[in-house]
Order: structure tokens, then C-alpha cells, then sequence
């Protein structure tokens, strides 16, 4: 009798296992196959640009941002926070704008769905866009006499205002 053959006094069985070569655990290849594509999202993560751009009608417009200035309109500048921006044109002719306007988060941009946005591997180009009109200047519009007339005016208003609430 061989010696492969007896049984094992412990088990029962033939020792035969004994002399071959183990093999390891079996590979499910589809969890190979997702772990494989959750690592390759890893490594190559999505980038998320954010950018106001800002025109205006005449163009030509300096632009300010939150008091820092960015450029003549067109002119487009990136950001990093949603919420309200404090926007100023001002160009030579025409009425300082002065205005408030809000820049407003897009849905892969919200809580949660952001963590998911950052791991797919795209780019994600949230562009806000923003248009004003300037109104051209009173010094534009109306001549030296009538701007005199109109201050003079004005004055005498204002004058007879403060007597008027002062009796004295």
C-alpha cells in the first residue's frame, strides 16, 4: 500500500491533499472589476470650476467684485462660495451701478451630492452669468445751463426747507 493512499488516523481520508499544492481563495472577478473602477475614480477625480462672467451694455464697463476689481466688461472671474456678491460698474459717461446679486448653487453642488460630483471623473463648468445696462450720465444729457438752473434750484429748496423747520 502507498503512503498517499492510507488514511489519515485524524481525518479519515487519504493523505493524498497533503501533497499537493494548495491553491488560494477563489477570485470573484466582479469584485476585482468594481474595485478596480473605484480606485481609477480615486485616482482621477472630478473638477468642479466655478465663474461669474459679467457684461454689460456699453461694454467696456470696470468691474468690481466684492470692492476688488476684476477686469473691464466682458470680463469673467472664477469664485469659491455661492450667496450674494456685491457687484459695481462704473465707465466714464454713465451713472455708477451699484447692486447686489446672488450666485446660486446648481443641483451637484448641494450637500452630499457634491462628495459624489468631486469623485466622477468630469469636469463640472458652473458659469453665472450677469448683464447690466448703464444709464448714461446727467452731464451727458442736459447742457451746463440746465444743470446750473437745476443745482440752483435744488439749493433753494433745500434752503427754504431749513427755514421752514427752524423758526427761529
Amino acid at each position: 500500500m502507498d503512503l498517499r493512499e492510507r488514511a489519515s488516523p485524524l481525518r479519515g481520508r487519504p493523505l493524498r491533499h497533503r501533497f499537493h499544492r494548495r491553491r488560494g481563495p477563489p477570485v470573484n472577478r466582479r469584485a476585482a472589476a468594481t474595485l478596480l473602477a473605484l480606485s481609477i475614480a480615486v485616482a482621477a477625480p472630478g473638477c468642479l470650476h466655478r465663474r461669474i462672467r459679467i457684461t454689460s451694455e456699453p461694454p467696456g464697463a470696470r468691474a468690481f467684485l466684492n470692492d476688488v476689481e476684476i477686469g473691464r466688461t466682458p470680463v469673467e472671474a472664477s469664485f469659491k462660495f455661492y450667496g450674494v456678491y456685491d457687484v459695481r460698474l462704473e465707465l466714464d459717461g454713465y451713472e455708477p451701478l451699484h447692486e447686489g446679486r446672488e450666485a446660486g448653487a446648481p443641483v451637484w453642488e448641494w450637500p452630499g451630492v457634491d462628495l459624489a460630483a468631486t469623485v466622477i471623473p468630469a469636469d463640472f463648468d458652473h458659469v453665472v452669468k450677469w448683464h447690466f445696462n448703464l444709464e448714461p450720465a446727467l452731464e451727458t444729457q442736459l447742457t451746463e445751463e440746465e444743470l446750473t438752473t437745476d443745482l440752483t434750484t435744488r439749493a433753494q429748496a433745500l434752503q427754504a426747507q431749513l427755514q421752514s423747520s427752524n423758526p427761529s
